[in-house]
């Protein structure tokens, strides 16, 4: 005989996240087409990337196989099943760094313009401060890439150097994320 008390208490039920299978089918292939990003990484980028060896295998073994072609959609559900004991938040942000229209690059990028004019135009003090969050920097390249570009700015040459300053701004943050 079933006892009312039984489906009364529904204090186990609150615990437990009810989630449609449309749902989870969406998170399925979100988390493959992250898969997909990650196979068109270079070597280098795949580096810096936090995944588990299995994924790192799968996604080097995506450059073996024909694009478009049936064994390319199994590997990338093959991929997409590995991804889900991932930290794809982790991996996603990382995906962005490297995505030239995300919002990370893009405010990554803004902020290196930003330095790079700072260290321009202003002194001493500018340096010290950005030495202070980039330790790493080899002071006397950044001395000599801000004297260049000043020299270049004020005699209104095409700024070269202050390309230089940027692209060795970007080196060392790229370092530091990597």
């Amino acid at each position: 005989m079933v006892n009312e008390e039984d489906f009364s208490n529904d204090s186990h039920d609150d615990d437990i996240e009810w989630v449609s299978k449309t749902q989870m089918k969406r998170e399925m292939h979100a988390l493959q087409d992250l898969g997909e990003k990650l196979a068109t990484l270079t070597a280098d980028q795949l580096k810096t990337v936090p995944m588990s060896d299995a994924l790192r295998a799968a996604i080097v073994e995506c450059s073996r196989i024909k694009p478009r072609s049936n064994a390319m959609k199994r590997h990338m559900n093959y991929v997409g099943r590995l991804m889900r004991s991932e930290d794809a938040e982790t991996i996603q942000t990382a995906v962005d760094r490297f995505d030239a229209g995300s919002q990370a690059y893009t405010a990554m990028f803004h902020k290196l313009e930003r330095w790079r004019d700072r260290l321009i135009e202003g002194g001493n003090d500018e340096l010290q401060a950005y030495l202070s969050e980039n330790p790493s920097a080899d002071i006397q390249h950044l001395r000599q890439l801000i004297r260049n570009a000043k020299k270049e700015a004020e005699k209104q040459q095409p700024p070269a150097s202050a390309r230089k300053l940027f692209k060795y701004l970007r080196e060392l943050a790229e370092a530091q994320l990597g």
